[in-house]
């Protein structure tokens, strides 16, 4: 075979080319060694280096609801990605929106996986993003059914991550749906019943009868505990609703919430209130209500986390009036486990109190047999645990603080000046609308930034029910009504950083949460953003 050599590009001379046509002329300079030059190459695609951090295992973070970060919080410079929590969300008349959106949870390998609202009036599923693109890489629908609530109020669809590496997210008639590996594409799925297979044979009548309704919660061993309330007869037998554990085998025991708190005038756990485990996970603490019109009460249950059996119970009550607090369904308030072993819980006030809406958190020692000073908001909120190294010029006697809203509620005759507060459970004060109550003494407040225009005088409400907290940048995530995701930074307290998420609305309030690579997550407008570099 002769050996072929590449053809120098020359061109025939001027007047040769002349008498050439085009054809001719393309056919001479084929397999030239020197082809003109076409577009440049398109640059590789940048390698994202893989994340291996803190976990985001569930609302509040943790099993105690502390919702401390471990990883400093990145720039809120920008929008790296955001994704729907809700496919038809049901804005009011006025154009509020008052559904109850699942935390995001977060793998230590930086999966998000984020509970979404399908329909109209219920249908889920979880979606999994890659956190550093937001890119999809699976999902999978839940048949959960929605429990009842207070009128014109969606309950929220937790899932859980178990420390031995399982998503955990609630399904039909009680069961939990649970899916293998959610950092890989692919996973095996299973249900489990705390009932066991009673349900089977009669799937329908237990899918209108049994429902979850509250937050999972795991401990450290892969044991989830969750809530449910009962509404018919079914195979299962269960009359009125209760507190369930399933073991990371499988197993299922429970415990009525009538036999948990002694009395037949309880009925069910409070809806969307998350149980709490005490820091050495042998207890479980639960809200419990009943179905008073038109103001529930209830108690604060100490379960043994092994057998469910009560060690001890406490009536929740509105430290001015002594009478029973409001045990509000349409609220997400959950208990925190302080470092020390302390609970807290937020309530409402009883009927005609004039507290302006604001609720208490209420405050008792692990065992429940010591009711300790109150702080002075309680309504639809979960404490978070501040650090008091975060707060350089502290010198008070606690080892620890909390960040709650302050929002100050001028439809209920409050000034309508919304704060947001760390308060010390260790000082007292004077409560700043009753006078007559001691409550925790405010260590520093910081006020909205945003008039409301709909209300002359007033700013906008702080949009929260857990906030993010992170002691590597001595910070708090806050997200507000005015659309804007916050940082506060303790130490000055101010507002260092500040992003626009949506052009803000009323809505029911929302997580914060942040991920292992320090981006921040929050909701506003029905919608999960992504913030960070």
């Amino acid at each position: 075979m002769p050996l072929l050599i590449p053809r120098p590009c020359r061109l025939p001379s001027t007047r040769r080319a002349s008498r050439l046509t085009a054809a001719v002329l393309a056919t001479l300079l084929t397999g030239c060694s020197e082809p003109e030059p076409g577009p440049p190459p398109p640059p590789p695609s940048p390698v994202i280096p893989p994340i291996t951090g803190p976990a985001w295992w569930s609302f509040g973070r943790n099993a105690q609801h502390t919702a401390n970060g471990a990883i400093a919080t990145q720039p809120l410079t920008r929008i790296a990605w955001q994704a729907p929590v809700d496919l038809a969300p049901q804005y009011t008349g006025s154009g509020g929106l008052l559904i109850h959106y699942g935390s995001p949870v977060i793998t230590a390998k930086n999966t998000v996986l984020i509970p979404v609202k399908t329909g109209a009036t219920g249908g889920f599923l979880v979606e999994a993003r890659a956190g550093q693109t937001g890119a999809v890489l699976w999902s999978l629908p839940s048949d959960y059914r929605l429990p009842n609530a207070g009128p014109s109020w969606t309950p929220s669809f937790n899932p859980v991550l178990t420390p031995d590496g399982r998503l955990v997210m609630p399904a039909s008639r009680g069961r939990l749906l649970v899916r293998s590996d959610p950092d890989a594409a692919t996973g095996t799925t299973s249900t489990l019943a705390f009932y066991g297979t009673a349900c089977d044979a009669a799937p329908a009548t237990c899918d209108n009868s049994i429902t979850i309704n509250t937050p999972l919660t795991s401990d450290s061993h892969g044991n989830v505990f969750f809530g449910f309330s009962v509404s018919d007869a079914n195979p299962a037998g269960l009359l009125g609703g209760g507190i369930a554990r399933v073991a990371a085998n499988g197993t299922g025991t429970y415990v009525l919430v009538s036999t948990a708190a002694g009395t037949a005038a309880m009925i069910k756990p409070m809806t969307n209130s998350a149980p709490a485990l005490s820091a050495d996970e042998s207890t479980v603490y639960v809200v419990v209500n009943n179905l008073s019109v038109p103001r529930a009460s209830g108690q604060l249950l100490a379960l043994d986390s092994e057998t469910l059996a009560t060690k001890a119970k406490v009536s929740l009550v509105d430290p001015y009036s002594g009478v029973p607090a409001w045990i509000n369904d349409i609220g997400t308030s959950s208990p925190t486990v302080g470092p020390d072993g302390d609970v807290y819980i937020g309530v409402l006030e009883s009927a005609g109190s004039p507290h302006h809406f604001r609720g208490w958190l209420l405050h008792f020692d692990g065992t429940l047999s010591t009711s300790k000073t109150p702080a002075s908001f309680g309504w639809d909120i979960t404490a978070s645990i501040v650090p008091t190294s975060m707060i350089p010029g502290y010198t008070g006697p606690s080892s620890y603080l909390l960040a709650i809203k302050y929002n100050d509620y001028a439809t209920s005759g409050g000034s309508g000046q919304n704060r947001m507060a760390v308060v010390d459970p260790g000082q007292t004060q004077a409560d700043p609308v009753l006078s007559t109550v001691q409550v925790m003494k405010d260590v520093i407040t910081i006020l909205g930034p945003t008039p409301n225009p709909d209300r002359v005088g007033t700013v906008e409400e702080w949009c929260i029910n857990t906030v993010a907290v992170d002691p590597l940048t001595s910070s708090v995530l806050v997200n507000s009504e005015d659309g804007k995701l916050y940082r506060w930074h303790l130490p000055t307290n101010s507002f260092t950083e500040q992003i626009a998420l949506t052009a803000g609305l009323f809505e029911a309030y929302t997580p914060t949460a942040i991920g292992p690579d320090g981006r921040v997550y929050a909701i506003n407008n029905a919608t999960l953003f992504s913030i960070g570099r």
